[in-house]
């Protein structure tokens, strides 16, 4: 069913790019095309006109530019988030551009700038931090430029057009209530318990904090857990969280119980540290339901990932961009609005859902996400299902 589903907005979105901008060509029929179209000549040399003219038309319109942020934080943005655009941005028959600034906010403001001089008329940005996500949106305003903050809200200046994301302290929610009954059926007196953290300069990562320590904070006030470190781990470098980590584990004697990791990424840190140490697999969170996060749950080292569509997030994104390069309205899109510290954002809100052992086959198995064949490599073989 949820694939059923899944397919479903793919062709709605498909169609609904196909004629975004077709749209407001059409608007210029005049009453003697509609008296031609009585003839029975043939059209064959004026369609194909009309098919040129139509290029010539979007052409004219500018260009669509993806900036996405490294391809070291998390595996999505090169191998999901890339394909979903260009298949989305070919259907719709734009003319568009996606590079990835590989963690450098430098880089990533002079692929901005080019981008404007190539003529983009529309930014979708993936902010390596706020202040440069700032300055981007502060140049393509005066270059008349449409920005789209693409899962990350950048926080400063005066915000983007649109935001497209998932409810992020929903995400962290998910790691909270998916882990909590598991570390109470651990059956240990105050279990001690670690909260390892995203990049200090991604609003997301003070938003999956907020949505784990929701949970969790009642039960540190309580004393039924113990709160034994909380740190953020600088640009997502999962090198850093592991060197981190195993720090955190020393400082503790190796009584960690359970960690509250923001990505897979880190979990990945987290997990390699235990087992450097000798030490037995601990409840852990993750994000992004990377192939690695995937393998490390069915292994037993990894409790949870959360799953965001991302399909359905870079759809609803592709869509917003391709209106505004129309010159259309993004309200409609909308279901919301965020406060960025000075204005209201409209804001495209998505659903997250969290994914266990359970239910990796009904989820992002069952949505085409994820599947068997590149889960199921080497070591992994053994943990999958035999009837897959």
């Amino acid at each position: 069913m949820r694939k059923l589903l899944t397919l479903l907005l793919a062709l709605v979105l498909g169609l609904l790019l196909f004629t975004a901008c077709s749209t407001a060509s059409d608007e210029g029929t005049t009453d003697s095309d509609s008296t031609d179209t009585t003839e029975t000549t043939d059209t064959t040399e004026s369609d194909s006109a009309d098919t040129t003219e139509s290029d010539d038309a979007m052409a004219d319109k500018g260009s669509i530019a993806v900036l996405l942020p490294d391809s070291a934080s998390s595996a999505r943005w090169e191998a999901d988030d890339r394909r979903f655009f260009e298949e989305a941005f070919e259907a719709a028959g734009v003319e568009y551009s996606i590079v990835n600034a590989e963690g450098d906010a430098r880089n990533q403001q002079t692929q901005a700038e080019q981008a404007i001089t190539n003529g983009a008329k529309v930014i979708l940005l993936v902010n390596l931090d706020s202040g440069s996500g700032a300055a981007i949106i502060a140049q393509a305003r005066e270059a008349g430029v449409k920005v789209i903050d693409y899962d990350r809200l950048t926080i400063e200046g005066p915000g983007a057009d649109v935001y497209v994301s998932f409810d992020n302290v929903a995400v962290g929610r998910l790691m909270g209530e998916t882990l909590e009954p598991i570390i109470d059926g651990l059956g240990l007196d105050n279990p001690q318990i670690v909260q390892l953290n995203g990049s200090p300069t991604d609003n997301n990562a003070t938003l999956f904090r907020e949505g784990y320590f929701s949970v969790a904070s009642p039960r540190y006030d309580a004393g039924d857990w113990t709160l034994v470190d909380d740190q953020a781990v600088p640009d997502w470098d999962n090198q850093q969280a592991l060197v981190i980590f195993e720090q955190i584990l020393t400082a503790a004697g190796g009584e960690v119980d359970a960690v509250f990791a923001a990505n897979d990424g880190l979990a990945g840190s987290v997990i390699s540290a235990l087992k450097g140490q000798g030490l037995g697999p601990v409840p852990v969170s993750g994000q992004d339901a990377t192939v690695g996060g995937i393998q490390n749950i069915l292994a037993g080292d990894q409790t949870m990932t959360v799953y965001k569509p991302i399909k359905l997030e870079a759809d609803a994104a592709a869509e917003a961009a391709v209106t505004l390069l129309c010159g259309g309205d993004v309200t409609d899109l909308t279901s919301d609005t965020l406060n960025n510290g000075q204005n209201e954002v409209p804001f495209i809100k998505l659903t997250p859902l969290a994914v266990t052992i359970d239910n990796i086959a009904d989820t992002v198995i069952a949505d085409g996400f994820r599947t068997w064949e590149e889960i199921c490599i080497g070591d992994f073989e053994q943990y999958c299902p035999t009837d897959r």
